[in-house]
Parts: structure tokens; C-alpha cells; sequence
């Protein structure tokens, strides 16, 4: 082996490992002088939707010279724990003050709710909800019970009385799936998951003020609860549906014998079977 060859060219590394230290050094200096000493910010580590709950599995840490750091963003986890997003958050964006809330009021079911609409729950069980297979964000159609006319099975009516309802809530679980009140959480943030609300008894719905009075009577006078059918998101069509009765579902010959026993039964009332 070439002693002073290895010697030598261990030598050359070495001058050649200062000067890249030196330069890397000199570059650093001259980036903290024009852009300042580096601190933490609080970045998004994906898209984080408005009123969508922050928790570590969305956000990270990342170090920046301090001139690129956005007024009011946080540099500490703890900060930003048990928080929501007010705005939508893209991926690689700094979380700032006035972008994020605590949970309370004003991030509750309300604000969901858009300007002249009501919020109206109905109780539900699995054979009215498409066994309960609905989800905040989904569109229902409201079919009703008619029955005006009692012991007149001949003029019971099913009618589809409200079409294109966005489902606000199933139970608690809201559109956004975001706490009410906020979850204490010690030391640093944790992954802070909302309960799925699967087993629930009511709906919300989110109607017009004369479409919440439609709801309200029938719910408090028909006696018999009403059926959501599940729609495409997409679907925005409004059909002119009429009403069915005992008739539209028989075929012809048992429309005419049911029509016969109707007119027979109700003989000397001064009624007849349509």
C-alpha cells in the first residue's frame, strides 16, 4: 500500500470536507442575515376542511427562517391542540390564529345550518332510515301517511311531501363530525377522533320555515311516523309525484273487487269507492 499516497489523499478529503463545511456555513450565515434565524411553525400534513377537527395525525412541525413565518402562526403543538379549522387548510400551509377556534357555540350544529333554513329531528327507526344507513351530508325525500278521512282504508294516501332534504345530523354526529364542547387533552396533542354515531334514533333535516310547518303537523297529527328515502347528492330534480292509494297498487281486477267491497261496506253512508 502507497503510504504517502493514501496520506495524501487523505489530506485532499479533508481540505476538501472543510471547504464544503465552510461554504455550507457561509451560505447559512447568509441566509439567517437576509432571512432571519430559523424557528417552528405548525404546518398542515394534509387538506384540512373547515370545521374539521386538528389532531397530530393532521398537522406537524417544520423549522423555517423566520422571516417566512406567517403573522400569527403557532410554533408549538400544545398551541393548536383541541382545536377546529374556521377555513379550509391545504397541505403544507401554516396554521395561524385566525384560522383556527376552539369548539363552543359557534362551531356547533348552527352554523351549519344555512341562512333561512331550519333544523328539524324526526325519530327514526332502521325501516324509515334505509336501515339507518344515512349520514350527514346525504339527501332524503320525506314520503307521509295520509289518513283523512279514518276507517276509509279507501282514501288512505302515501304521499311524497318534501323532496332534495339535506340530512343535517344522525343523532349527534354532525355534517363536519365536530365535538361541541372540546375534549380535554394533557401534555402534548393527541389523535382526537369523534365517535362514529352509528346507533341513533333522530335525523335532522334542513328545511325551509314552511317546509319545518309541513313537517311539524305531520309529525304531531298523522299518528304514523314518515319514511326518508335516500337520494343522489347529484340529484337535484324536484318531481311532481302524486299520491298513491290502495287503488294504484292493485292491478285492475282487484282495483275493481276491492272498489266493489268499499262501495258494499259503505252502503247507505252516501259514499262510494274512486
Amino acid at each position: 500500500m502507497n503510504t504517502r499516497a493514501f496520506t495524501l489523499a487523505l489530506i485532499i478529503a479533508s481540505i476538501a470536507a472543510f471547504m464544503v463545511h465552510t461554504y455550507i456555513g457561509d451560505k447559512e450565515s447568509e441566509m439567517t442575515g437576509k432571512y432571519g434565524t430559523k424557528t417552528t411553525v405548525i404546518i398542515a400534513k394534509e387538506d384540512i376542511g373547515e370545521l374539521e377537527l386538528i389532531d397530530d395525525s393532521k398537522v406537524t412541525i417544520k423549522s423555517v427562517p423566520k422571516n417566512f413565518k406567517m403573522p400569527g402562526a403557532f410554533s408549538k403543538m400544545t398551541e393548536v391542540e383541541n382545536t377546529v379549522a374556521t377555513v379550509p387548510i391545504l397541505k403544507g400551509e401554516q396554521i395561524t390564529k385566525p384560522r383556527i377556534t376552539h369548539p363552543g357555540a359557534r362551531t356547533g350544529l348552527a352554523r351549519q345550518v344555512s341562512v333561512g333554513k331550519r333544523a328539524v329531528a324526526i325519530q327514526i327507526t332502521e325501516n324509515q332510515a334505509v336501515s339507518k344507513l344515512l349520514k350527514p351530508g346525504d339527501r332524503v325525500d320525506v314520503l307521509a301517511s295520509i289518513n283523512y278521512a279514518p276507517g276509509r282504508k279507501d282514501l288512505q294516501k302515501i304521499k311524497t311531501i318534501l323532496q332534495d332534504v339535506l340530512v343535517l345530523s344522525t343523532g349527534m354526529s354532525m355534517t363536519n363530525s365536530i365535538p361541541i364542547y372540546g375534549v380535554k387533552v394533557p401534555g402534548v396533542i393527541k389523535t382526537m377522533k369523534v365517535a362514529t354515531y352509528t346507533k341513533y334514533n333522530t335525523v335532522t333535516l334542513e328545511l325551509d320555515p314552511y317546509e319545518a310547518q309541513k313537517l311539524v303537523y305531520l309529525l304531531t297529527y298523522s299518528g304514523v311516523p314518515p319514511y326518508l328515502t335516500l337520494r343522489n347528492n347529484n340529484d337535484k330534480k324536484v318531481e311532481r309525484i302524486r299520491g298513491i292509494k290502495i287503488f294504484d297498487v292493485l292491478g285492475a281486477e282487484d282495483t275493481a273487487e276491492a272498489k266493489s267491497f268499499f262501495n258494499e261496506k259503505n252502503k247507505g253512508r252516501g259514499v262510494s269507492g274512486r
